[in-house]
């Protein structure tokens, strides 16, 4: 991947906008947010995964790696299209926080009706359209058929259902699919309107020179339509369980490790298909942004495997991963990848080597800079040109939040490094991180907003009161993009926009 020029970004996925119908959506509030993001000279918009979420609303083990998720699509614009009616808008919850159980239970039945609409109109506007995405994403259909058989079984995991149907046996999967036939239909189209609008997103995103940064799971989860149709792509046993899920072992931030749960791949097999599904995948993401991070890109050298009888990480061993042969099957396929590793945690000489061959970008994180060693890779003056510099991703404390709990060595250090008092920190930290020798640069909405650890997107091992945020309207003003702006320009990261 060559060199860019500097740029600088903002992070908040579209869940986290304002309005909508009790979540972020890509209508209206989306394109206040380019213009701006247009404003405050920010070419990026990085956003957390794309994929289906469950009641949890965590982006990192999506039920489908393909699809999108139906709860970003804007009702304001089915009405437009003529597939809703406006008294169809009414009632939806008004949150200040995303609650997933009540989004889906309003935004759900009025997406099937809209998707009923569109499938039943062979004269509507979009039919062309539609007709073309099913026959270029064939695998629409495979989500749509698992997600109607889940349904269809009470949400039952597909790994207990009758094994002519968990094993696919090709007459059960045919009746299957006869008897779910306008549920498939349905389900396709949602995932249409998906994509319809979400290519929309991407052409405002452009018109105002910012670029779209997806992220792409290294794992899918467990009760997927991946592992479903795919079952030999993983690692299970006979009864389609794993044999083995994953995680990381235990460092300086857990005594036991994290057990993340998914299951785990089988690489010989990836291989001897010559990497076909995780090709499929990235090529996904690519049409949906212009660059995309590849989330805990270590496991690509290798991999922690835990034993599924396992309570936590502590019992797992290191695994090989498919290394450089994944990156040159990809690189044949798609050419030079715009692709960023996300090289946080536990990372050794051969994952540099593999980042260094397959020419991909890494991550700095000031937060991670300042335990006193001035050799520390996160420290501004020794992070690396090919890199996005960060204050902190979406995993972390906000910076607000990260500098109240910091001991008074750490705040004493952070202060004696920048040569400030820390009145205003958090524009001490944004100052640091666009000024970075890094080509890229990205600060998320919480940081320029100035909040505290209320605000955080997401606390790794916990499972409860994540993935919630959300801006409040009109909070990212014009004297915050101008601030914004002035630093940006200083630090030469204006000249990467396409005005």
């Amino acid at each position: 991947m060559p060199r860019t020029a500097r740029q600088a970004g903002l992070l908040l996925h579209p869940t986290c906008l304002p309005g909508g119908h009790g979540i972020g959506d890509v209508g209206g509030e989306a394109t206040r947010l380019l213009d701006w993001m247009a404003r405050a000279g920010l070419g990026l918009w990085q956003l957390l995964p794309l994929g289906p979420v469950g009641p949890d609303g965590s982006p990192y083990s999506p039920w489908s790696a393909l699809s999108g998720n139906p709860l970003l699509i804007d009702l304001h614009a089915l009405v437009v299209e003529g597939l809703l009616e406006r008294s169809d808008l009414s009632g939806a919850p008004n949150r200040d926080r995303v609650d997933y159980v009540a989004a889906l239970a309003f935004k759900g039945p009025r997406l099937w009706k809209a998707a009923g609409a569109l499938c039943d109109a062979s004269d509507h506007r979009l039919q062309p359209a539609f007709q073309a995405f099913q026959r270029d994403n064939p695998w629409a259909a495979e989500a749509a058929h698992f997600a109607a058989e889940q349904v269809d079984r009470r949400g039952a995991p597909w790994w207990t259902w009758p094994v002519a149907i968990r094993d696919r046996h090709s007459r059960a999967l045919a009746t299957s699919r006869q008897r779910h036939g306008e549920r498939i239909r349905r389900g396709v189209a949602v995932e249409f309107l998906f994509d319809h609008q979400w290519r929309d997103l991407r052409r405002r995103a452009a018109e105002r020179g910012v670029q779209l940064f997806g992220d792409v799971p290294i794992y899918v989860g467990g009760d997927s339509v991946d592992t479903w149709a795919g079952p030999d792509r993983f690692a299970l046993g006979d009864d389609r369980m794993p044999t083995e899920v994953s995680g990381v072992p235990p460092d300086a931030f857990s005594a036991t490790g994290q057990r993340w749960g998914n299951p785990l791949y089988d690489w010989a097999a990836h291989e001897r298909e010559g990497f076909a599904w995780w090709t499929l995948r990235l090529q996904r993401a690519l049409a949906l942004c212009d660059l995309v991070r590849i989330d805990h890109f270590r496991a690509f050298s290798a991999y922690w495997a835990i034993p599924t009888s396992a309570e936590d990480a502590r019992a797992g061993a290191w695994r090989p991963g498919p290394g450089q042969a994944l990156f040159d099957a990809l690189g044949a396929a798609l050419g030079p990848l715009p692709v960023v590793a996300e090289d946080l945690g536990t990372i050794d000489a051969d994952v540099r080597a593999l980042m260094a061959s397959a020419q991909l970008p890494g991550m700095e994180v000031l937060q991670f800079a300042f335990d006193g060693d001035p050799h520390n890779g996160y420290l501004p003056h020794n992070h690396r040109r090919r890199a996005v510099a960060y204050i902190g991703t979406h995993d972390n404390n906000t910076a607000l939040g990260w500098w109240r709990e910091a001991g008074d060595q750490v705040r004493h250090r952070v202060r004696t490094y920048f040569g400030v008092d820390g009145h205003d920190i958090v524009w001490d930290l944004i100052r640091a991180a666009l000024a970075s020798t890094a080509d890229r640069a990205v600060i998320t909405a919480q940081d320029v907003l100035a909040l505290g650890a209320e605000a955080r997107m997401n606390t790794p091992g916990l499972t409860v009161d994540n993935w919630n945020w959300r801006l409040r309207p009109g909070a990212l003003d014009t004297r915050r993009a101008d601030r914004v702006r002035t630093l940006v320009g200083i630090y030469g990261r204006l000249e990467a926009r396409v005005s």
